[in-house]
């Protein structure tokens, strides 16, 4: 049977004094499980997670640390091969000063992890059936877990670097962002718990591509090229949908299943109440800082035009 996806047991055992559930919507959603597994689609858990008790299966040991070495190896890698291929292919590179060539750099690895996460993350809530269930609090997949732990070693490679180069690289806002993310990946990989929440808000790291290529071309010097004034409005309009609008539902679908949010663990629950808002925060306060800057380059192209047509 397919073990792609798996569907984990409760972290820990009912207590017998419990009075059994017996409500409609668990019987069917239990029917409904029970069908996915005869189809296949839902396969059999592999192995059962200890919450946060620190009862985990062999597969975890294995596959937790190998992604975050994975996520690590990753960003190494990246970083050379930026350096390489910008050295060969663009002839401003070599001129650049050593702390912008390091930023060059990292942002090529920041850029290839915010594809990957956005990709993996778009899969597994949309494309694949892992959360098309009544019960989603629970559910997570192998993909899911190696994803985590992949951006675990992504934030780890950066903040290292940004502590390193600092505050070059980025300054409290982003140490801020980078501990509050591996704080939130971290619990629902030892958990087990809410990783449609946690998947969702991986997905903001969509906006990054266009907020390093804007880097760039200010870097080479193209700040009056088409393709910066293009990408600045694709950078409002994907800030807009995935880091706003997507928080929005976030919010919605948690209010609508607080039955489950509030199953998890008391540390979760809580973080799962505190964490989301504060990037929610902070993406509204970069939104605003991005649709200003749209309207400052929107206001001087306005003015260059009229110049030119009256030249």
């Amino acid at each position: 049977m397919d073990q792609m996806v798996r569907q984990e047991q409760p972290s820990r055992t009912r207590k017998k004094t419990q009075p059994a559930r017996s409500t409609s919507t668990e019987a069917k959603a239990n029917d409904e499980e029970r069908r996915d597994h005869r189809r296949g689609s839902l396969p059999i858990p592999i192995s059962s997670r200890g919450g946060m008790d620190g009862n985990f299966g062999s597969e975890e040991r294995i596959l937790w640390p190998a992604s975050v070495l994975a996520g690590i190896a990753m960003c190494a890698a990246v970083y050379d091969i930026t350096q390489k291929v910008s050295s060969h292919c663009f002839k401003g590179y070599d001129n650049l000063s050593p702390m912008k060539k390091v930023e060059w750099n990292n942002r090529g690895f920041s850029t290839f992890h915010a594809l990957v996460a956005a990709v993996v993350s778009f899969y597994l809530v949309v494309i694949s059936d892992l959360f098309h269930s009544n019960i989603i609090i629970d559910r997570n997949s192998w993909l899911s877990d190696a994803m985590f732990g992949v951006s675990i070693g992504y934030f780890l490679t950066d903040l290292v670097m940004i502590l390193w180069y600092f505050p070059s690289l980025g300054g409290k806002e982003y140490l801020l962002h980078h501990g509050l993310s591996m704080y939130a990946i971290c619990l629902a990989l030892l958990s087990g718990k809410a990783h449609m929440y946690i998947l969702m808000v991986l997905f903001t790291e969509a906006t990054t591509p266009f907020v390093n290529l804007r880097w760039y071309l200010e870097v080479a010097g193209k700040k009056t090229h088409n393709l910066y004034l293009y990408n600045g409005l694709a950078l409002f309009v994907g800030w807009l949908v995935a880091r706003v609008i997507l928080f929005i539902y976030f919010f919605t679908h948690m209010y609508f299943h607080f039955d489950q949010v509030k199953s998890i663990f008391p540390l979760g629950f809580y973080s799962i109440l505190t964490v989301p808002p504060a990037l929610a925060v902070m993406n509204l306060f970069w939104f605003w800082k991005i649709f200003k800057g749209m309207l400052k380059t929107l206001s001087k192209r306005r003015q260059q035009s009229e110049n030119g047509k009256a030249e």
